[in-house]
């Protein structure tokens, strides 16, 4: 297995050069000593034996001074050898460093793409297919944003172990982003099953939780793999295959891998034109609040409305949010996005009789904002709008990323007057402890359990379940999902309960609201005897 990037052994050119001159000097002054030495030796020895008179003074000196240039030159030869020696250790250490991603050992992007195109060629050569697999780890901003960066490294330390333990012999693997690990391996063309064990195996390997100090950090991985059987595909080319894949793979749910299609390609190209048509449409105003009217079960009263976002977007039309909103939380315009409709809500509903409550729903990446409360309370300030005619609603997934933060969130804006909503409750990870640890106003039971309870005895024995704890805890239930006129009639069973659903209507425009209430009140609401069928394509949150 390739663990990091290949060594080169080539010396440089000049090497040999400065070995030759520096021996070159030396070896001359040993021939000129040999040569010094056999005319002065005889005179010296007759001198020693009284038998004539010493060598000449000049090939003497010249003698002396030969032997000390053999002296300096071996000296500086040999120091010559360890300067090679050591700028040669110096340019391994930076062709590695150049090469290698320091923290992993992998390869990094530039040597990554230089290997797997090595085993490609010996791949095709030897009548076999090379496949990429793209690994890339879900939601680990968030290790950063809660735990800090050095958590995050120590979580890719231990990441990359895990990859590394996983994955066969003769393997290509590096880090080529910030949570990107990519992976290259031959394998024989008419058998694919070995990449898709190898791929099954990485998803399972990295969802292992992970320890850091006392915190335990659940972290998953999404996969995309790409393959390629002859030279003309790239090693840049599978990776681009692979990481289409690989966002195919999150959309699909995540902790999964998925196979390169070529329609994956067209997804993409929708994907960016999302991305590009939020963007410009939050300053443009396409984003706009729509109500859902919430009405008490009992007496058909009107109570407020749920705002829902919904973008009007002049190239795509009406789009719910189930569309846009996971991509506006994934390039990091939610918070923007959010603002922009919250505002306008709040102008809507300032005119509206004070009796009318209005409930909002928030987004877990804005409740990672330390200053969101005090965010929302200025908007409260410059619409001029109550706080005690506002409700938040923070879904459970919330108070299982980050339970500190979100309560002191919630604390500060109860103390304003705001109140909190625990919105889809029984289809997240909070527990009936954390509805006593935080002063939650309102539960909301999910549209999933509403929806089916005539037809699921466990749906029905929630709804009943959480009506019960509602009137335990002196907490109001609101119901979502009240489609029908009998599943409106179940509900009435469980007592005091406020709902919503198209029962009771499309959710609306501000100015098509604003016709409605000026002609019928809040009191005067009419309650439909027939049932509407719900549409499917529209998604309740915002």
């Amino acid at each position: 297995m390739y663990a990091s990037s290949p060594q080169s052994s080539r010396r440089d050119a000049d090497d040999p050069q400065i070995d030759i001159v520096a021996l070159g000097i030396v070896t001359a002054a040993i021939i000129l000593f040999v040569a010094t030495g056999s005319a002065i030796g005889p005179a010296v020895v007759r001198s020693l034996a009284g038998e004539g008179p010493g060598p000449d003074n000049f090939l003497l000196n010249a003698f002396l001074l030969n032997i000390a240039i053999i002296i300096f030159g071996w000296s500086r030869y040999r120091e010559l050898c360890e300067e090679i020696i050591e700028g040669r250790a110096a340019e391994r250490e930076a062709r590695h460093l150049a090469e290698t991603d320091s923290l992993t050992g992998f390869h990094n992007r530039r040597s990554f793409n230089h290997s797997v195109e090595a085993l490609i060629d010996r791949a095709v050569t030897d009548g076999k297919a090379v496949a990429v697999l793209m690994v890339d780890l879900d939601n680990f901003k968030q290790v950063n944003d809660y735990n800090g960066h050095a958590t995050g490294d120590r979580l890719l330390v231990e990441c990359a172990r895990r990859i590394t333990a996983a994955l066969p012999q003769n393997t290509v693997v590096g880090r080529i982003g910030g949570d990107e690990f990519a992976v290259a391996m031959a394998f024989d063309r008419l058998q694919s099953e070995g990449v898709d064990r190898t791929a099954a195996a990485l998803v399972q390997a990295i969802a292992e939780g992970s320890r850091s100090s006392s915190t335990t950090i659940e972290v998953t991985a999404s996969i995309g793999l790409a393959r390629a059987e002859s030279r003309t595909t790239s090693a840049q080319a599978l990776l681009e295959m692979a990481d289409v894949a690989m966002y195919h793979a999150k959309r699909q749910g995540r902790n999964q891998f998925s196979w390169y299609e070529p329609q994956m390609a067209h997804e993409m190209r929708f994907r960016a034109d999302l991305e590009a048509g939020i963007r410009a449409g939050i300053p443009r105003g396409e984003f706009v609040p729509f109500y859902e009217q919430q009405v008490d079960l009992q007496t058909g009263e009107l109570t407020g409305f749920e705002m829902l976002a919904r973008w009007d977007s002049p190239q795509f039309g009406i789009v719910a949010p189930d569309i846009f909103i996971p991509v506006a939380e994934e390039i990091g315009a939610i918070a923007e996005l959010s603002r922009s409709v919250i505002a306008q809500a709040l102008e809507d509903a300032r005119l509206w009789d004070s009796r009318l409550t209005l409930a909002v729903n928030i987004s877990p990446i804005q409740l990672r904002d330390p200053w969101f409360a005090q965010k929302l309370l200025r908007m409260l300030v410059e619409a001029n709008f109550p706080p005690q005619r506002l409700e938040i609603e923070i879904t459970e997934s919330c108070l299982h990323q980050n339970l500190g933060q979100v309560r002191t969130l919630v604390t500060s804006l109860k103390n304003q007057g705001v109140r909190i909503s625990l919105d889809d409750f029984g289809t997240g990870y909070s527990s009936i402890g954390q509805l006593k640890q935080l002063p939650f106003d309102r539960i909301k039971i999910d549209r999933s359990f509403v929806s089916s309870m005539l037809d699921d005895e466990d749906s029905a024995a929630i709804v009943k379940a959480v009506a019960t704890l509602g009137e335990g805890l002196h907490m109001p239930v609101t119901a979502e999902g009240i489609d029908t006129q009998d599943v409106l009639d179940r509900l009435r069973q469980y007592g005091s309960i406020t709902g919503q659903g198209y029962l009771y209507g499309r959710p609306r425009r501000a100015a098509e609201l604003g016709e409605w209430l000026s002609e019928e009140g809040p009191a005067d609401m009419p309650v439909p005897q027939t049932p509407q069928a719900p549409d499917t394509q529209q998604a309740k949150r915002a």
